[in-house]
């Protein structure tokens, strides 16, 4: 836990202690006793083309362990507590009908706090979204708009519907159903006089995604015509990426930023969140053109950020703007948490087991990176080369000074709205159900990305209870206990990631056939209650290669740094939380020796156990440990490290013994080190 939350909350450390008293506690269902029933899961309706896979109702999945340990200490933090603290997001928001801010930031909150809410069933929470939503369900205009009705900007309606179509799953309201059909109805209508602008024309796809569930409800026809105007009139994010022309780092003179260029088309086409969110586009689209081109694409534009901006996070670069493959450039929040968003609903409908890799990699690395242990502050941006957080204005492509400090809101208040999602969404996100779109005879589940919980699920008529138990990304083993209510033969697919060379799976002690990585592992048998089934992931070091030829090194999905000393300096006090700044108060420019073609041989694991904040660095579950050398010539200015050397590179320096921790453990860290020369 960070030093700002010892000295400043003591009702917090209070909660959290309650929190690890109740997570010691034996293990039960988090699902009611005497509720025998699942809800059926909403497919893809004709003419639509299906997805692979389809998204649970939400509730099916519950979080344990230590992931619901997570989302208890972001319920004790600044989610369960921003509207007491923050006047954008207060009593007197437009989104409740006041005067106060009337735009993003109040759909931004609810969409994050809706599933938080509901999956921990914390009834302050749901009554505190509550008001939001009744204030929604029932200030509809006669003509079919919702929201404040100082603006009738079509963006922030695009995230409040986000918001009440997780509500409708979560409780059943028939009052949201009528109210979106209406509100879809009146667009449409006026999309051709009022088309979509600036952040709505770029981020159109999300709206989509609104339109089919509700077509899949009701079968309105209309509705895939509105999903083909939204299309029409939105950027061409497929185009943009087959023939990608942004592969270097974009400069505030590239897009005439202080010439008015900031809502023109350049701009918005290289800002980092819409890139973020525009990564589900080929996926989406796909279900209303059945093109298989349409559903590749999304494979395509990852790979496209990746070769020219990616960086050891899982993240690429957008500070504000797409920034190149410096790793003391960095990443939004927001981009964060809309990436990981875009991965969900992008691996249900292709069904490719990379973007699991992916999902994992940004969940237990750059989301947890990038906030405080306790949850009360958090960055507009991260860097994997993160030597310094102070008022710098250097590495910034577009962004402040206070970009890379912890606090309320730095930088732009967008990220203290939004970032709430991410953690709650990836939990509901875990399991899938696979199966035929006209039928439920051949249904299955999906384990589509890996971390404590259990799921219950209707397959093919009977009730399935998954309770999962595992430390992973810490550990490599999870065990899966399969309890249907009466024997029932379905299949179960598990991914194996493609790091995961060796993986082995057993049932009831017996193994199974070793698993392909990079795929789904696809288990038929009729199980039977009580059945288990355990999986192995090999745990071994690895490496991974970045700017200038430097080398990240991971194990499992967790990517590793050095954690550089820190000092936590308040720079001011912001209601019930504070804006930090962190100075390093150790050397942090080495080098390592590590051979990549076998970096087990030079790095030595140990583990501890996993405590109750998983990702703090006093208490981080498994540490690495690296031969290394200091490189003089590699130094930073104001506050940012400077380019890498180029590798191999030679030192005469000492050799050290460097302590590695898990990147999201180290606020201040190296993540992306010179090779050194042997």
């Amino acid at each position: 836990m960070s030093r700002s939350s010892r000295t400043t909350r003591r009702r917090f450390l209070q909660q959290s202690a309650f929190a690890g008293i109740a997570s010691a506690l034996p293990t039960r269902s988090l699902f009611a006793a005497d509720d025998r029933t699942a809800a059926l899961t909403v497919k893809d309706k004709a003419p639509l083309h299906s997805s692979t896979f389809f998204s649970l109702p939400l509730g099916s999945v519950r979080p344990t362990g230590w992931l619901r340990r997570q989302l208890e200490i972001q319920a004790s933090g600044l989610s369960g507590h921003l509207d007491e603290t923050w006047a954008d997001v207060g009593p007197n928001s437009g989104w409740l009908g006041g005067t106060g801010e009337s735009w993003e930031r109040g759909p931004y909150f609810l969409d994050g706090l809706i599933p938080l809410a509901y999956l921990l069933d914390d009834a302050r929470l749901k009554a505190k979204a509550q008001k939001y939503i009744d204030w929604v369900l029932t200030h509809q205009a006669p003509n079919g708009m919702i929201g404040p009705a100082s603006n009738d900007d079509w963006w922030p309606r695009i995230v409040a519907l986000k918001a009440l179509t997780q509500y409708q799953e979560f409780t059943g309201d028939q009052r949201v159903i009528p109210l979106m059909d209406r509100y879809f109805r009146h667009q449409f209508d006026e999309l051709p006089k009022r088309p979509l602008r600036d952040w709505g024309k770029f981020r159109w796809q999300d709206e989509a995604l609104s339109v089919i569930w509700l077509y899949n409800r009701t079968g309105s026809p209309y509705l895939l015509d509105l999903a083909r105007l939204l299309h029409q009139q939105g950027y061409d994010w497929m185009a943009q990426f087959a023939d990608f022309q942004f592969k270097q780092k974009i400069t505030a003179e590239f897009i005439k930023l202080n010439d008015g260029g900031g809502l023109k088309d350049l701009a918005l086409s290289t800002h980092g969140v819409n890139n973020g969110q525009a990564i589900k586009t080929g996926a989406i689209w796909s279900l209303v053109s059945g093109s298989d081109n349409d559903r590749k694409a999304t494979a395509h534009m990852i790979a496209e950020l990746e070769r020219y901006h990616g960086l050891p996070n899982g993240m690429f670069s957008c500070d504000e703007h797409l920034s190149g493959r410096d790793p003391s450039q960095g990443s939004e929040l927001c981009t964060v948490v809309e990436y990981m968003f875009s991965l969900e609903r992008a691996l249900a409908i292709t069904g490719d087991a990379a973007f699991g890799d992916r999902l994992e990699r940004l969940a237990f690395n750059a989301l947890p990176g990038t906030i405080t242990d306790d949850m009360w502050a958090h960055q507009y941006n991260q860097e994997p080369n993160q030597v310094e957080c102070s008022l710098h204005h250097k590495p910034w492509v577009s962004d402040g000074p206070e970009s890379n400090l912890f606090g309320l809101e730095p930088n732009f208040g967008c990220c203290t709205a939004n970032f709430h999602q991410g953690w709650p969404k990836f939990a509901a996100s875990l399991f899938l159900l696979s199966g035929d779109p006209n039928s439920d005879q051949h249904d299955g589940l999906v384990a589509a990305a890996y971390a404590p919980c259990e799921v219950r699920a209707n397959i093919r008529g009977t009730t399935v209870h998954i309770a999962e138990d595992t430390d992973y990304p810490f550990r490599g083993t999870v065990k899966l206990t399969v309890n249907p209510s009466t024997p029932r033969a379905f299949p179960l697919h598990l991914r194996i990631p493609a790091w995961a060379a060796g993986a082995a799976i057993t049932i009831n002690g017996t193994s199974e056939p070793q698993p392909q990585t990079g795929s789904f592992a696809r288990i038929e048998r009729t199980w039977k209650p009580g059945d288990r089934v355990e999986i192995n992931f090999p745990m071994q070091p690895r490496t991974s290669r970045w700017s200038n030829d430097s080398v990240a090194i991971e194990r499992g999905p967790l990517v590793f740094s050095y954690g550089i000393g820190e000092s936590w300096v308040k720079l001011r006090d912001r209601g019930m939380t504070a804006d930090w700044q962190i100075y390093p108060t150790t050397p942090w420019n080495y080098a390592v020796k590590v051979d990549p073609a076998n970096p087990a041989a030079d790095l030595k694991v140990s583990e501890s156990e996993l405590g109750k904040t998983p990702f703090a660095r006093k208490t981080a579950p498994v540490q690495l440990s690296a031969k290394a050398r200091k490189i003089p010539a590699w130094r930073a200015e104001d506050g940012a490290a400077d380019a890498l050397p180029n590798s191999p590179v030679a030192s005469n320096e000492t050799e050290e013994e460097i302590t590695l921790i898990p990147y999201a453990a180290a606020k201040l860290r190296i993540t992306a080190f010179p090779l050194l020369k042997t």
